[in-house]
């Protein structure tokens, strides 16, 4: 997971960190309360490190969970701190899984280039 070492960041910012497109980041605007980024004289928006916190949530729930927008707003406003952690968990999980299966491929590489008596 990429520091946010910014005080504010731009959509088209949160988009890479996130690799989510930008058109959901608006769209999600919309739908959430929570999600309300700061705005200059132009209409761009600016992100904080917290904002950016509150969207990987989102994307978990939404995207990974598969709850509804309107679920995901509820479980984020009752029970934030235990879907951070659930997200933080999920997370790990998923790169001790990666590095397994790296341990894996590069045993089976071996396996292939070494003759068999």
């Amino acid at each position: 997971m990429k520091d946010l070492d910014k005080k504010y960041y731009k959509i088209g910012e949160v988009a890479l960190i996130l690799e989510i497109p930008a058109s959901t980041l608006r769209f999600w605007e919309k739908k959430f309360t929570l999600i309300k980024p700061r705005r200059n004289s132009g209409g761009t928006r600016f992100y904080t490190p917290a904002d950016i916190e509150k969207i990987r949530m989102i994307n978990f729930l939404v995207k990974d969970k598969g709850l509804h927008l309107e679920a995901a707003e509820d479980q984020l406003r009752n029970n934030a701190s235990g879907i951070a952690r659930r997200y933080e968990a999920v997370t790990r999980l998923r790169h001790v899984r990666d590095r397994l299966q790296a341990v894996l491929d590069a045993i089976e590489a071996k396996r292939r280039r070494t003759p068999r008596p």
